[in-house]
């Protein structure tokens, strides 16, 4: 648990020791991603039969499978947390002073956090304001709303797909093959429209949005087109540590921006408006913070022009780690203490963060602020006048 020592100037926060069988995850999962890189041959027959099982779903077709499956990750992962950080004090990272109750000790946890008065009492730290699962309906709402919008009136374009199945589930008519071969503007890129005229293009390129056709026969984008192909499991692998880095990277700059830059920050205040870090947290964000979010991961996968497959799965390890982030707990296996030491902070480096508005804008990894860090070193010598602008701090109550 995040302890404060007496001295703020040396504040120090314990970390909680990695539970003993981590140590065999990290071995099983260390195998797995050698053989899946070293020898993919192992491993495609599983991954062809999965895929041609997706491939053939009318669900996993769908436009909207990514936002709902999403949603879905989110809906089982974040109640999981909040279960475990209401029934498990012991575990709580920031829990404040003045926050401790008398309880009936049948509705205790015997834990470091709690203190036994006679045989029928003890004391435990308040839980942080939070809502009901019947009250967050409208939450859901406004979450789903932006991302079915998009879903719905943008086509979905993947790696390896035939351009024909994208202009077709875009509900543009197929083109020739003489067509196809032509390009808009000698930027290399293909680019259609119905009747192949140039000056209505539809761009292939995975970072350019392109609005569905919308006619009374195709009124919105319904389903998504699919490679036909399966990825092999070395390709999946490295789609998959890419897109995390280059998430981890982007969003480092983003959330920075949310912190020092004014008019930015004042859309930030929102997710740091709560006295004890908890998963609840993970989705308080304003829909500029929530888009952003969204579209960086989509530009994570899509500047890779990874497979479909590979999104589908980076799909719940990327709200795994969201949610576990703003936690609020130091748990034993955690992803912190499954990586190397001082790979990454997790929830712990997170409530940090939370409490004081600085550091910790990464969030996943610590490569970037220790980066930050060095710079800001680097350009403020000791001794020197100059300062660093600094972040903006966030109200928190």
């Amino acid at each position: 648990m995040l302890q404060r020592c007496p001295n703020k100037a040396n504040e120090r926060w314990s970390i909680m020791e990695p539970s003993p069988n981590i140590w065999y995850l990290r071995t099983i999962c260390g195998l797995l991603v050698m053989t899946a890189v070293a020898h993919p041959s192992s491993y495609q027959p599983v991954l062809t039969a999965t895929y041609n099982y997706l491939y053939s779903s009318s669900f996993y077709r769908l436009s909207t499978f990514e936002t709902v499956l999403t949603i879905l990750s989110y809906g089982i992962l974040e109640p999981t947390f909040t279960y475990h950080f209401a029934h498990r004090p012991d575990l709580r990272i920031d829990v404040r002073p003045g926050t401790l109750q008398v309880l009936p000790k049948a509705t205790g946890k015997k834990s470091r956090n709690t203190t036994h008065l006679g045989d029928d009492r003890v004391t435990m730290p308040k839980l942080p304001k939070m809502k009901r699962p019947s009250k967050r309906l409208k939450e859901i709402l406004i979450y789903a709303g932006p991302l079915l919008l998009l879903d719905l009136t943008m086509i979905k374009k993947f790696a390896d797909t035939p351009i024909n199945d994208i202009r077709i589930s875009g509900g543009y008519s197929p083109i020739l093959p003489a067509i196809a071969e032509t390009t808009s503007g000698g930027t290399g890129i293909p680019s259609f429209n119905g009747t192949g005229d140039p000056s209505k293009s539809i761009s292939t390129s995975f970072l350019l949005p392109t609005l569905h056709n919308f006619t009374t026969s195709s009124p919105l984008q319904l389903e998504r087109a699919l490679p036909p192909v399966p990825p092999n499991s070395r390709r999946l692998i490295l789609e998959l540590f890419t897109s995390l880095f280059i998430y981890d990277a982007v969003f480092f700059l983003c959330h920075l921006c949310f912190h020092r830059v004014p008019f930015l920050a004042k859309h930030h205040l929102s997710h740091h408006k709560h006295q004890e870090i908890h998963p609840q947290v993970t989705n308080q964000l304003s829909i500029i913070e929530r888009l952003s979010l969204v579209l960086l991961a989509n530009f994570s996968l899509n500047i890779i022009k990874s497979h479909v497959l590979t999104r589908t799965i980076f799909v719940p390890i990327f709200v795994t780690l969201l949610v576990q982030v703003h936690s609020g707990m130091d748990l034993p296996w955690g992803y912190d203490k499954f990586l190397p030491q001082g790979w990454a902070g997790g929830a712990r480096d997170h409530a940090r963060h939370h409490r004081t508005g600085e550091g910790g804008y990464a969030p996943f990894f610590t490569w970037w602020d220790q980066a930050l860090n060095a710079g800001e070193r680097w350009f403020s010598p000791s001794g020197s006048n100059h300062k660093s602008p600094g972040p903006i701090k966030v109200s928190l109550e």
